[in-house]
C-alpha cells in the first residue's frame, strides 16, 4: 500500500549549512556550464534547500538515463534480500534457454555479481532486439569476469530480466509494493522505455522525479532500512556502495570524467571525496550521498557531454568543502535563499513575434521535398528500446496570430495542430510519442528566419529548429544533441 511521509523542511543553518553557501552553489549552476532543472539538498534527514528552474517543477518526471541502473540494481537487491536469488548465481544457469550451445569457459563463470559491478568481461554489447538476452549471451566474453571493467548498459537491463525470470514480474510491477510504496515514491507517475520484448530498459529507460531519486538513495544512505523496516540486506547495501570493480580504464575513452575512475559498486559510482558515492545518469542526473556529512544532494539537469557533467561534480565537491562548523541561524539569509529558490527559471525565448513576410506565408502549405522532419522525441526509444523510427512529417502549414502560431503538420495522412508561443513563453502540446509533454516557443531571428524551440519537458534537451523562408522554398535546420553529441540536419520543403 502506497505510503508517503513528507520530509521535514528546515533552514540550511539549522542543519549546519550557511544559506550563502547554497546561494554560491546556485550561482555556479547558473553560470553557463550546465542547464539546471531541479535541486534538492537533504542533511540529517531534513530538506534544507529545494528548487526547480521553470518550466521544470517538483512533480514533473525527468529522464534519468543511467540513473535508472540504480533502480534496476535495487530490484536485484530486494530479490537477494528475499532469498529469491544469490549474487554468485551463474547467468547461464538463470537463462539456460538463451545460452549458446557451447558456452565459453568465461561465460560459464559470469555471475549476477559480475553484471551488477560492470565486470562481465565483454568488450562490446549488443543492440536491442527482441532476442536481446540471447544476443547478450552470444557476445564473446574475452576476459575472465571480474577482471576488467566495461560500462555495459545491456547488462544493466539484464538485471531486470533476472528479476523477471525469478519472479515473473517486470521491474515496475516488482518494485511497486516492495520499494516504491514503502519509501514514498508514486510510481504511477513513472514512465519506462521498454525493450522489444516488453521489459523495462533498466539500463537507462526510467523517467522519475528529483525527489524519487533522493528517496531511493536515502534508502542506501540509511543502510537499507526505511521507517524501521529492512528493505535491502545490510551486506547488499555495503557491496553496492563500496568499490566492487576498479573503473580506472574509463579514463581511456573519457579522460575528462575524473569521478568515473574511482571505482564502481552495484550500479553506483564511487566519487573522489572519500566515502562519497552517487547514482549517475548521462547529462548530469546525479544523486550524491555524503556519509561523513550525513547529506544527500539530488540534481537533474542538462549538462551535455561527460566533461560538463564532471564540472557539476567538481562544483559539488567545492560546495562540500565550503560547509563549516558552528553555523548560527540567519533568518534574513535563509529567507533570501528560500525566495530565490521559489523563483528559479530558465531564460525565456526572446520576444520577436513580427515579420513582414507573414502575409505571404500565412496558411500556405509546405511539402517536405528532402530529408526527415519530426517533432517527436524518438531517439531514446530507438537507440535504447530498439523501436522503429517514426514516420516523418509530410507537410506543414503556419497560421500566425499576434502572440502564437498554429502549426499544422501532416504525418502519414493525419493532421495535427501544434500551438507555438510567440510571446516569450512556452505552449504545451501533447504529441504521440511516449514523451508527449512538449513545450513549443518561437521568435523571428530576422525577417526571413523563424526559430522554433522544442522542449520535451520530461527529458533533458531543448532542441532548435530554424525555418528559413526564401521565395517558394523553405529550409529547415534542426540541431539535436543526443548523449552529448551535437548534430545538425537540413530538411527542405517546397510551397504547394
Amino acid at each position: 500500500m502506497f505510503q508517503r511521509t513528507e520530509f521535514e523542511r528546515t533552514t540550511p543553518e539549522s542543519v549546519g549549512i550557511h544559506s550563502e553557501t547554497i546561494e554560491w552553489l546556485l550561482d555556479q549552476l547558473e553560470s553557463g556550464f550546465t542547464e539546471p532543472h531541479g535541486l534538492m539538498i537533504m542533511r540529517h534527514g531534513k530538506i534544507c534547500a529545494e528548487g526547480w528552474w521553470n518550466p521544470f517543477a517538483p512533480g514533473i518526471r525527468h529522464g534519468l538515463q543511467s540513473h535508472s541502473k540504480t533502480y534496476a540494481a535495487t530490484a536485484v537487491g530486494i530479490a537477494y534480500t528475499e532469498g529469491i536469488l544469490k549474487l554468485d548465481e551463474k547467468i547461464i544457469d538463470i537463462f539456460p534457454e538463451f545460452a549458446p550451445v557451447n558456452p565459453s569457459e568465461n561465460l560459464k563463470k559470469l555471475t549476477v555479481h559480475h553484471v551488477l559491478s560492470m565486470g562481465c568481461g565483454m568488450d562490446s554489447m549488443p543492440k536491442p532486439t527482441k532476442d536481446w538476452i540471447r544476443d547478450f549471451l552470444a557476445i564473446p566474453v574475452d576476459h575472465e569476469p571480474g577482471t576488467t571493467y566495461m560500462y555495459n548498459s545491456t547488462g544493466s537491463t539484464l538485471l531486470g530480466a533476472i528479476v523477471r525470470k525469478k519472479t515473473g514480474l517486470g521491474l515496475q510491477e516488482y518494485l511497486k509494493p516492495r520499494l516504491f510504496d514503502k519509501i514514498g515514491i508514486d510510481c504511477d507517475n513513472h514512465k519506462w522505455m521498454c525493450m522489444p520484448d516488453g521489459l523495462e530498459v533498466g539500463g537507462g529507460g526510467l523517467f522519475a522525479t528529483t525527489e524519487d531519486n533522493l528517496r531511493l538513495m536515502k534508502l542506501y544512505a540509511d543502510g537499507g532500512v526505511w521507517a524501521g523496516e529492512r528493505i535491502l540486506a545490510e551486506d547488499y547495501v555495503k557491496r553496492a556502495t563500496t568499490c566492487q570493480n576498479p573503473s580506472a580504464t574509463e579514463s581511456i575513452n573519457n579522460p575528462e570524467a575524473a569521478d568515473n575512475f574511482v571505482g564502481y559498486g552495484y550500479q553506483i559510482w564511487m566519487c573522489r571525496p572519500r566515502g562519497v558515492y552517487r547514482a549517475d545518469g548521462a547529462m548530469g542526473q546525479f544523486t550524491i550521498v555524503v556519509p561523513d556529512l550525513d547529506m544527500i544532494i539530488a540534481i537533474t539537469e542538462n549538462a551535455s557531454g561527460a566533461h560538463w557533467a564532471q564540472k557539476t561534480l567538481d562544483v559539488m565537491w567545492e560546495f562540500l568543502n565550503r560547509i563549516t562548523d558552528n553555523v548560527k541561524e540567519n533568518e534574513s539569509a535563509a529567507a533570501h535563499l528560500k525566495n530565490r529558490m521559489s523563483r528559479l527559471s530558465l531564460p525565456r525565448v526572446p520576444y520577436s513575434p513580427f515579420s513582414p513576410i507573414v502575409p505571404d506565408i500565412q496558411d500556405r502549405t509546405w511539402r517536405i521535398s528532402d530529408g526527415f522532419l519530426s517533432f517527436e522525441n524518438y531517439l531514446g526509444e530507438v537507440f535504447m528500446g530498439g523501436k522503429e523510427m517514426p514516420a516523418g512529417i509530410d507537410s506543414l502549414r503556419f497560421h500566425f496570430e499576434s502572440d502564437h502560431i498554429v502549426l499544422t503538420i501532416c504525418t502519414a495522412g493525419k493532421e495535427d495542430d501544434l500551438l507555438i508561443a510567440m510571446d516569450g513563453g512556452r505552449a504545451c502540446n501533447c504529441l504521440h510519442s511516449m514523451i508527449n509533454e512538449t513545450l513549443l516557443s518561437a521568435s523571428w531571428k530576422d525577417d526571413s528566419t523563424l526559430e522554433l524551440k522544442v522542449r520535451w519537458i520530461e527529458t533533458c534537451n531543448e532542441e532548435n529548429y530554424s525555418f528559413h523562408f526564401e521565395g517558394g522554398e523553405l529550409t529547415i535546420s534542426h540541431e539535436t544533441v543526443f548523449f552529448g553529441a551535437a548534430k545538425t540536419t537540413v530538411v527542405t520543403a517546397e510551397r504547394v
